[in-house]
């Protein structure tokens, strides 16, 4: 797998929006705002927060994360060998 393929798992939507209340510095952040600053849709982070999207490409993760003020780990998960993509509705984030 090439680096740039390397996919991230968000481990749990309402982390990210807690986060999203208040990040590192104690400010909060719109989901535009967070958007503008990862370079992405805003409808992105609105599928992440919805749970209509589960994954997002790990540069895309880390700079969520970075922006955020935590470390990538703490809110999103590998997806590799040992932590397969989610398919179907089965997975709950």
């Amino acid at each position: 797998m090439d680096v740039s393929d390397e996919m991230y798992l968000l481990i749990d939507r309402d982390l990210l929006r807690t986060l999203m209340r208040r990040t590192g510095t104690g400010s909060r952040i719109t989901v535009r705002e967070l958007a503008e600053a990862v370079d992405v849709h805003p409808s992105l982070i609105s599928a992440l927060l919805t749970g209509k999207q589960k994954t997002t490409a790990a540069a895309i993760g880390k700079a969520i994360a970075a922006r955020l003020g935590v470390d990538p780990l703490v809110l999103w998960c590998p997806v590799g060998r040992s932590t397969p993509a989610p398919v179907g509705e089965d997975v709950q984030a």
